[in-house]
């Protein structure tokens, strides 16, 4: 399995995107395509009536490890909370999830039923990955994203219990932290990763830094 597409072969440079930060207008998300994209910072974006939207935004969101800040609240709820976690257990259950999750001041999904089919071969290909939270035998939470050039950019969350969400973002950042990465992609600053310490970096400082994170690429094996 290639850790990487070498070339640009079907989109545009990145570092020269349309107003927004858009890059291409494409229903193509065969698992190729999807490769090339998150090999060069591009991630896809539907808007309701119009093709899927490539975009490769001016400011990109990310968290850095070292400055990763977890509450003192929610230290102490994990301490307790008997929550306990696996990789790619049930992929196709957490993006479905996901994509039913509520969003503030959102109607709709922009995990539409194309980009489940897409995602769902991603994850068989390898490139896509899903972290559940479980209480006892009970799914309650998680999130997915795609691990791509040696660097993990988070996708989406769910929860179904308090604190669930937050629980997988902590247990990722350590399982990541462990393997010798030092900040993923998060495309856009949330409340909730601000929290965190999510911040926003220009285009070009990202694209440096994915370059950087090819030249270390690694397999990791995303099982707990």
């Amino acid at each position: 399995m290639k850790l990487f597409a070498k070339s640009l072969r079907t989109f545009p440079d990145p570092s020269h995107t349309l107003d927004e930060g858009i890059v291409d207008l494409s229903d193509d998300l065969r698992v190729e395509r999807l490769l090339e994209a998150y090999s060069f910072g591009i991630f896809p974006w539907p808007h309701q009536d119009l093709p899927t939207l490539w975009f490769c935004p001016d400011n990109r969101g990310v968290l850095d490890f070292p400055d990763f800040h977890i509450p003192r609240s929610l230290q102490k709820f994990l301490r307790g909370c008997g929550f306990h976690f696996t990789f790619d257990r049930c992929f196709d259950t957490v993006i479905e999830a996901c994509s039913q999750m509520p969003r503030p001041l959102q109607t709709g999904t922009w995990i539409t039923e194309r980009l489940l089919r897409a995602y769902k071969e991603f994850h068989r290909a390898g490139y896509a990955h899903s972290l559940e939270v479980w209480k006892g035998d009970k799914l309650v939470g998680g999130l997915y994203g795609v691990y791509v050039g040696g660097l993990f950019c988070g996708e989406s969350m769910f929860y179904f219990e308090p604190n669930a969400s937050k629980a997988a973002l902590v247990r990722l950042v350590e399982y990541l932290s462990v393997n010798g990465m030092l900040w993923m992609d998060i495309q856009m600053v949330t409340p909730l990763t601000e929290q965190f310490g999510g911040k926003y970096i220009p285009r070009e400082e990202f694209l440096l830094r994915l370059e950087l994170s090819k030249q270390m690429a690694k397999p990791l094996d995303f099982k707990i």
